[in-house]
């Protein structure tokens, strides 16, 4: 059985997650003493993505890699949506040879 679905969803996440780490980013980013937090991706064992947050070491805004981040992570939401649109098609697909 394909695993397409669980790795997906992972994706769809670790986008939302992105998207949510950048926006913070930028609302902050005239705080006195802000630090940038960062998004960590790891490919997680059988399929998928795993998350988790990091600080920046030192204080200072990033707009041009925040910005950078949301339309990556918009892209990668998108793609993942894809992938969901996919299985759907071709599990459609395959129901109909069958009846």
């Amino acid at each position: 059985m394909t695993r397409t679905a669980p790795i997906a969803l992972s994706g769809l996440q670790a986008a939302s997650r992105q998207m949510q780490v950048s926006a913070h980013n930028i609302a902050n980013q005239g705080t006195d003493g802000f630090r940038r937090q960062r998004l960590q991706q790891t490919a997680a064992e059988g399929g998928g993505v795993t998350t988790s947050l990091a600080r920046a070491e030192e204080p200072g805004d990033d707009l041009v890699t925040d910005l950078v981040g949301m339309l990556q992570a918009k892209n990668a939401w998108m793609a993942n949506l894809k992938v969901f649109k996919a299985q759907d098609e071709t599990t459609g697909s395959l129901l109909d040879t069958l009846a």
